[in-house]
């Protein structure tokens, strides 16, 4: 029987919270990732993106499938395309975790992504969160621990949002054909600077935690300096681009058409993870 809806990266940030939000609506999951780790109330199988031979047993029994790229790969389009291939050929609804903003241009690898899905003739939803606010300890643990964020912002503001959310999200999305054919904005409630998060930070941890506006190539300099690829870091200080320019200061209803409650707040996040800053 084909009723099952794959989740991979189910062992990642957003995978887990979001089979757990599917279990809980009774739905049979399929549980991917390259080690194929067991979780809790899923099947588990083992998926690579980059082994091809993983692809046809992980969409046995699947009718649905949630798609998010893994992070440290530039060429998305090359990594995903064999992945949207299985599914549309199967005719597996697709809900696709994209990339806030990239609809503004067809040539971003994201947006040609996209494009695909929606020219499949499957169902799809396409989500497209902001910057996540998980990656404060995710991302940059390492230096609010020594008091200070670094990253090449300026003080553009972003509508952060909780990756909870995001599953939540794409659970409604799984679970419902009243979102197919629709592509879905997801922020938090209001936009902050990157200042204002060291702020709420500090105030939550008891700890002075400051903000520091550096240029692309001091932040390229501190990624490879800890080993991240030169290439995959010039891509990392790209993305903060739009920050600047205020492009990713919006903030929409969406997660609350789809899961029927507000986004959480930034302040809501950390006092949710407050052990890992103290």
């Amino acid at each position: 029987m084909t009723n099952k809806i794959l989740v991979l990266g189910a062992t990642g940030n957003i995978g887990k919270p979001l089979i757990e939000a599917l279990v809980a609506k009774g739905e049979k999951v399929k549980a991917a990732s390259r080690t194929g780790k067991a979780v809790a109330g899923a099947e588990s199988v083992v998926f690579d993106f980059t082994d091809l031979s993983t692809i046809d047993k992980a969409f046995e029994g699947v009718n649905r499938v949630y798609v998010m790229v893994p992070t440290g790969y530039i060429d998305v389009v090359s990594l995903v395309t064999p992945v949207l291939d299985v599914a549309i050929k199967k005719g597996v609804k697709i809900v696709l975790q994209s990339v806030l903003g990239v609809d503004a241009d067809d040539s971003i690898p994201y947006r040609q992504l996209e494009l695909k899905v929606e020219r499949s003739g499957v169902p799809f939803v396409i989500l497209r969160p902001n910057w996540f606010s998980d990656n404060f300890h995710t991302f940059w643990l390492a230096g609010i621990k020594q008091g200070v964020i670094a990253v090449p912002a300026a003080q553009g503001q972003s509508s952060f949002i909780d990756v909870r959310d995001i599953a939540e999200s794409a659970a409604a999305a799984l679970t419902t054909a009243k979102f197919d054919g629709n592509a879905f904005n997801l922020t938090g409630p209001e936009a902050l600077s990157y200042a204002d998060a060291a702020e709420q930070l500090s105030r939550a941890s008891g700890h002075a935690i400051q903000y520091q506006a550096i240029d692309d190539e001091t932040f390229v300099g501190i990624l490879t300096s800890v080993g991240v690829p030169k290439d995959y870091a010039s891509f990392l200080a790209s993305i903060f681009y739009p920050v600047r320019e205020g492009w990713t200061a919006l903030t929409t209803d969406a997660v609350e058409t789809l899961t029927g409650h507000a986004p959480r707040t930034l302040q809501t996040y950390i006092e949710d993870h407050i052990a890992l800053f103290k």
